[in-house]
């Protein structure tokens, strides 16, 4: 096993009450994977990684002073935002690009992905989320970054962001309201996806545990480069900040998911 880290803690003000997530953050493979057969033009894609997250989770992290969690391997190895019994955990074919080192895997392959990339990232979420919990003496909430791109197949995404969400609307009717507050983007509201996926990470972080949260999704073109990161950050950093400020989302209440039973 090589000291490949599987999760990076941006340390920040834990009494703040507010967490940083980024399940998507990086393209990276430890060496052992090489690839994974694929050409190196493909860690470039929106396949391997959530394009422009990474840059956008440490501004937000740096001007908000709270803590945030991001993988630091690509998706491609194994997804952190999939439940550990999905089928598309480990994907052999993604956006029409056959992944070579993930075909013929064995069980004891799965579990070592499992046991050294995916459960560590987990187990980093849930121990900076409880100890938000105890410092602050609330429930934290929780932002959860991702990234999509511009067009699926052929067809133009016109959103410029969207908050995805299960049946929990505290933190998403007002974060929709504050997007759309200066009404010069289009924001999705459970598209281009559906927010509610059994297993991900906001069910088995915030949904199960009764937690305040919202899934904010940016189009891809928007945050690519350090310009574009840099706008969205102080576009976003002001609403974060007043919606933490809101003692009804610092409490736990739990609510059914539409995926089913817990």
């Amino acid at each position: 096993m090589s000291d490949f880290q599987p999760y990076e803690i941006i340390e920040g003000d834990y009494d703040k009450g507010m967490v940083l997530l980024a399940d998507h953050a990086t393209n990276l493979l430890p060496a052992i994977y090489g690839n994974l057969g694929l050409p190196q033009a493909a860690f470039q894609r929106h396949i391997a990684y959530d394009i422009g997250i990474e840059g956008l989770t440490r501004q937000l992290a740096s001007s908000l002073g709270v803590p945030a969690v991001m993988s630091r391997f690509s998706r491609l190895l194994i997804d952190p935002n999939r439940g550990e019994d999905d089928p598309t955990l480990i994907m052999k074919i993604s956006d029409g690009a056959i992944i070579p080192g993930n075909h013929l895997i064995t069980a004891q392959e799965w579990d070592l992905r499992l046991n050294s990339y995916h459960r560590p990232y987990h187990n980093a979420v849930g121990s900076v989320l409880e100890r938000v919990a105890g410092q602050s003496g609330k429930a934290p909430l929780v932002f959860s970054l991702h990234s999509y791109t511009p067009f699926w197949k052929t067809v133009a995404r016109p959103w410029h962001a969207a908050v995805l969400w299960d049946t929990d609307d505290r933190a998403v009717t007002p974060l929709l309201a504050h997007l759309r507050a200066a009404g010069d983007i289009l924001v999705g509201d459970n598209e281009p996806y559906d927010g509610a996926l059994k297993g991900d990470t906001m069910y088995r972080h915030c949904m199960m545990k009764g937690i305040a949260h919202a899934l904010l999704e940016v189009r891809q073109d928007l945050i690519g480069d350090e310009a574009g990161i840099a706008a969205w950050a102080a576009r976003l950093a002001p609403i974060f900040a007043v919606m933490n400020d809101d003692p009804t989302l610092h409490e736990y209440r739990q609510f059914a998911s539409r995926t089913g039973p817990y």
